[in-house]
């Protein structure tokens, strides 16, 4: 075979530009991009760069306008500061309205006779202090007897008494009215019930109001105990305010 033939039968040269395209995305892709394409991704990040630095200008210049602003009120601010610190303070203002008041003493030397003048301010004295005196009285008799009105309160209080008897023959309906015949001013007998003790014998408890000032539990237990056919000991089981 001929070599024209062989060159025919071989298109390889005919393919070359697509072949070389190739090999060069094959080195690209080993070494990195070329030359160019770096340029042209810094080209990118510098354009970028420079946005940011143009919005951080614009930034800056408005946060200048805004501090200028703030410079300028605090100056109006220290203006009228200063010019209400130089200012009188109002409370000289009643003075002046009060000065009418002091012209009262001049009249009083320009008096002919002072010695006429001095009688009739001492009377006058006098009889301020005896209507002074006559409403304080006045004034202490109303609440004395606004007070002597009110209720007293009373102290009272309730008492719980443990009557015992002498064995469980003791007939108990006569120990309570025993119990109960004990009056006195001051004292309020209750409610009574039989409590049991042990071996049958029960004991009286029973319940009375009395007035602190005028019962005690001490003349309590001492007129009970005087039923002593009945009675063998008294006990206060409770004692409560009221």
């Amino acid at each position: 075979m001929s070599g024209l033939q062989c060159l025919a039968s071989e298109n390889i040269w005919f393919d070359k530009q697509r072949y070389d395209e190739a090999e060069k995305r094959f080195y690209e892709g080993v070494n990195g991009p070329s030359t160019h394409q770096q340029s042209s991704s810094h080209a990118g990040a510098d354009q970028e760069l420079v946005s940011r630095m143009k919005s951080l200008e614009l930034e800056n210049q408005t946060l200048h306008k805004v501090v200028e602003q703030m410079r300028a009120a605090m100056l109006k601010l220290e203006s009228r500061v200063a010019l209400l610190e130089k200012t009188p303070a109002p409370a000289a203002v009643p003075c002046t309205k009060a000065a009418p008041v002091q012209a009262a003493p001049a009249k009083v030397e320009n008096s002919d006779d002072d010695d006429d003048d001095d009688d009739i301010d001492l009377f006058g004295s006098d009889e301020d202090d005896e209507e002074a005196e006559r409403l304080k009285q006045e004034r202490l008799d109303a609440y004395a007897a606004k007070k002597a009105k009110k209720p007293v309160l009373i102290a009272k209080s309730s008492i719980l008494l443990d009557v015992k008897p002498w064995d469980d023959e003791t007939d108990m309906a006569k120990l309570e009215e025993c119990v109960r015949t004990v009056q006195m001013d001051g004292l309020l007998w209750g409610q009574s019930k039989l409590v049991p003790v042990g071996y049958g014998i029960k004991k009286l408890q029973i319940n009375c109001v009395v007035e602190d000032d005028k019962v005690g539990t001490d003349i309590l237990e001492e007129e009970i105990t005087k039923f002593e056919d009945f009675v063998q000991s008294v006990d206060v089981a409770a004692f409560n305010k009221i």
